[in-house]
């Protein structure tokens, strides 16, 4: 299909599953933001290369003004998907306003700053989509940070979906279930965590492919009707008490 894609922590996990479809799907160039291990972004680079995409590797903070200028130097963008993410989890009680500025700026300030750059030059049938979790209108343990940004993301969805739509921009969410990647590490309670997400009707945990191809149907043309919408990816989970 030939269309420029950046993805934000696209090096890993959910980020790297999104990329590879992106390449697979016939993406000429996917560019991907990461913040720390080069050699996961090279590893993610040489797979895109080989399915037929050049490989854009943007390193640093998504925050920073550095790696915003590098995006808005990436040109023209199809498609443009916030997946980086990081946060504090711990209690309410134990955070701190750094906690809370960290978290809050990394997974929803930098969605915002990431789309004033990239959408001016965007063109008409372009999409915009940020990755969100359960925890943006559930509650989960230890999750107040992480869940209060995500819940700020969807806002934000809404307003921009909104705000773009007469420049032809589509404008969406996913939120995952229980994903197993490596951000699991970060848990305390990780295997609860697990078994948990797999007590769904599909009878299995959700797979980062299982995000990348919802992603991929909210930037075809089959969705051209969906603004504005968070897509919930978790095989049944929250529809139970």
């Amino acid at each position: 299909m030939g269309r420029s894609v950046f993805v934000s922590g696209g090096s890993r996990g959910i980020g790297k599953a999104i990329a590879l479809r992106f390449a697979r799907d016939g993406a000429t160039r996917v560019a991907i933001g990461y913040m720390r291990s080069d050699t996961a972004a090279e590893q993610t680079a040489g797979e895109l290369r080989a399915l037929g995409a050049e490989p854009v590797l943007v390193r640093g903070n998504v925050t920073s003004d550095r790696v915003l200028e590098q995006v808005a130097e990436l040109g023209p963008l199809d498609v443009l998907v916030h997946n980086a993410a990081t946060g504090v989890i711990r209690p309410a009680l134990e955070t701190e306003d750094k906690h809370w500025d960290w978290t809050l700026n990394a997974n929803a300030r930098a969605f915002l700053a990431l789309t004033r750059v990239a959408a001016p030059s965007m063109p008409p049938g372009s999409s915009i989509v940020a990755i969100s979790s359960l925890g943006s209108i559930r509650v989960l343990e230890n999750y107040v940070l992480v869940g209060t940004s995500k819940a700020a993301l969807e806002s934000l969805v809404r307003y921009l979906a909104v705000e773009l739509g007469p420049r032809g921009i589509r404008v969406n969410a996913v939120s995952g279930g229980v994903v197993e990647t490596g951000a699991l590490a970060h848990f305390p309670n990780r295997d609860e965590m697990l078994a948990m997400g797999a007590r769904n009707a599909a009878g299995r945990i959700v797979a980062p492919d299982d995000i990348a191809g919802a992603v991929a149907f909210l930037c075809s043309p089959d969705a051209e009707m969906v603004r504005g919408q968070t897509l919930v990816v978790d095989g049944g989970f929250s529809l139970t008490a």
